[in-house]
């Protein structure tokens, strides 16, 4: 394998800020400086601690005080994040935040950075990602002997004026042209389904433009950890795709190219896979019972490993715990202190109950609340959880099984399912919900296929009962893709034609409101 030395990647410093440490006392002017500065600027660059950055206007940013806590509530391109801010610094450029959720179990520093001042940190971030593109170009064209580099750019940002994330690279040949592509930013194996969303709709592009000498080849270069998720989603393509696409992985120091093989689906079958534990219907604590009385319509139950979630429409809210014979609930949504419930705090728990009530309806007044937009995916799949059957009356209500995780987690970091459920004729189906345009949907979908399918085929989920003593046919699993029909992607059907026809996937279209009730207007069959 041939090296190719380059240059040290572009480094943009980083410098120590001095926060202002937020007490009780000064919480309201902090609230009052923040606000100020948001309705200063119509629009403002987001970047959290791991370097991904994204554009929000002025109106997708709120800060309040709740609970004697400063809440910062933002809507990002993964829904609605609320955030504890402990401390904050204006440096006359950009606002700073130490922040911290899921009871300070992510602490990073959330930088604001107004649009004006954006422009030259944009320049230096897009140079630096060009000049990874440039060296990604070199190191491609050096396995192709005679290979010309005709094109090395980025892809498009998210919004006007933001760099792209992935190296966008022609290589030409005397008899054909070969596209190649890579991420220039900061990855993680939890964005596979976005690059390969992102790389493919390229290529079919690409592919129909292109003058003779056409684009017959995709060529993906991807770092160690971004290589076992993508070969399982390539294996997933039809297999007139799959043959033109080649994968290389990225050493650490961006100086060697090595071709990895792409396996087979029976080859995914042949992994070895946990088997899950035989499923016992669990017991609802006396204390939950009592917190679903207040709202039996609103409220579900969910086992966890210590204890039982109760949710209000799909939102975390109080957490049910038995110590040395007594039952302990804490409560809090997420982005603030989780506090016992005693005599102490009878009335903060009213207070949130009726804040649920209120905010978290189909009839709410508010639509930009945090507590409406929060968890959405969440609030669909509560409302289909307890009547399945308005999606598709051909399912059993009874053993519908909600978040249900094929994997452990860990550096994959693998997503749990939105719903498993089992037809009447014994066929197992997999739900994936969206309820905002998400062009990862398609592949998301094709991933948890194939997760279900090899347990099916080791008998895992029947041997574990997961359905009771309801017979599993021996077909591979049906998906539904769901999403109300303004919010699904427009590159959906483009991405669904290039799965594999054996992963029999079906779109449902459902009315935009949702939260009224599930009316299923369109299904079809997408592949």
């Amino acid at each position: 394998m041939r090296r190719f030395k380059t240059s040290t990647r572009p480094h943009i410093p980083e410098f120590a800020a001095m926060f202002e440490r937020l007490t009780n006392s000064i919480l309201e002017t902090a609230r009052q400086r923040i606000a100020e500065l948001f309705d200063a600027h119509a629009e403002w660059f987001y970047t959290v601690s791991d370097g991904n950055t994204q554009a929000l206007r002025g109106s997708e940013l709120d800060i309040n005080i709740t609970q004697n806590r400063l809440i910062l509530s933002c809507w990002t391109d993964k829904g609605t994040r609320l955030w504890r801010i402990r401390g904050w610094n204006w440096t006359g450029e950009k606002l700073e935040l130490q922040a911290s959720r899921r009871m300070g179990a992510e602490r990073p520093v959330i930088e604001l950075t107004p649009r004006a001042s954006a422009s030259a940190i944009a320049a230096t971030v897009r140079a630096a990602r060009q000049a990874r593109c440039h060296q990604l170009a070199l190191l491609a064209s050096g396995l192709q002997p005679g290979a010309k580099i005709e094109r090395a750019s980025l892809s498009p940002g998210i919004r006007r004026g933001q760099p792209g994330r992935y190296a966008r690279i022609l290589l030409r040949l005397k008899n054909h042209r070969i596209g190649v592509t890579g991420s220039v930013a900061a990855t993680n194996p939890s964005d596979v389904d976005e690059f390969l969303s992102a790389a493919l709709l390229w290529f079919e592009r690409t592919s129909e433009r292109a003058r003779a000498p056409y684009v017959q080849q995709l060529w993906l270069l991807v770092e160690t950890d971004l290589v076992k998720p993508l070969t399982v989603r390539v294996a997933l393509l039809r297999a007139s795709l799959r043959s033109t696409i080649v994968i290389y992985e990225l050493d650490q120091a961006w100086t060697e190219l090595s071709q990895v093989a792409c396996p087979e689906l029976e080859e995914l079958w042949k992994k070895r896979l946990a088997r899950f534990r035989p499923i016992t219907p669990p017991a609802t604590s006396e204390a939950a019972q009592v917190i679903i009385a207040e709202a039996p319509e609103a409220i579900d139950v969910v086992q966890a490993r210590h204890g039982e979630t109760l949710r209000y429409f799909g939102l975390p809210f109080a957490r049910v715990r038995s110590l040395m014979d007594s039952e302990l609930v804490w409560f809090g949504i997420e982005g603030s202190r989780r506090r016992l419930l005693d005599e102490k705090t009878e009335h903060e728990w009213a207070v949130l109950l009726g804040d649920l009530h209120e905010h978290r309806s189909a009839l709410a007044s508010d639509h930009r609340h945090a507590l409406y937009r929060t968890a959405g995916e969440a609030w669909l799949e509560s409302l289909l959880r307890r009547d399945i059957s308005k999606l598709d009356p051909g399912l059993i209500v009874a053993p519908l099984h909600a978040q249900f995780r094929m994997a452990r987690g860990g550096r994959l970091g693998v997503r749990p399912i939105d719903l498993l459920a089992l037809r009447r004729d014994g066929r197992l189906v997999v739900i994936e919900l969206k309820v905002s345009e998400d062009r990862e949907h398609v592949l998301q979908g094709a991933d948890y296929w194939q997760r279900v399918e090899a347990h099916r085929r080791r008998g895992y989920i029947w041997q574990a009962r997961l359905f009771g003593e309801r017979r599993i046919r021996a077909e591979s699993p049906l998906v539904y893709l769901v999403a109300p029909t303004l919010r699904v992607h427009p590159s959906f059907q483009t991405l669904a034609r290039l799965i594999a026809p054996n992963v029999e996937m079906y779109r449902f279209d459902i009315n935009e409101n949702w939260r009224a009730g599930v009316r299923v207007m369109r299904r079809m069959r997408v592949n």
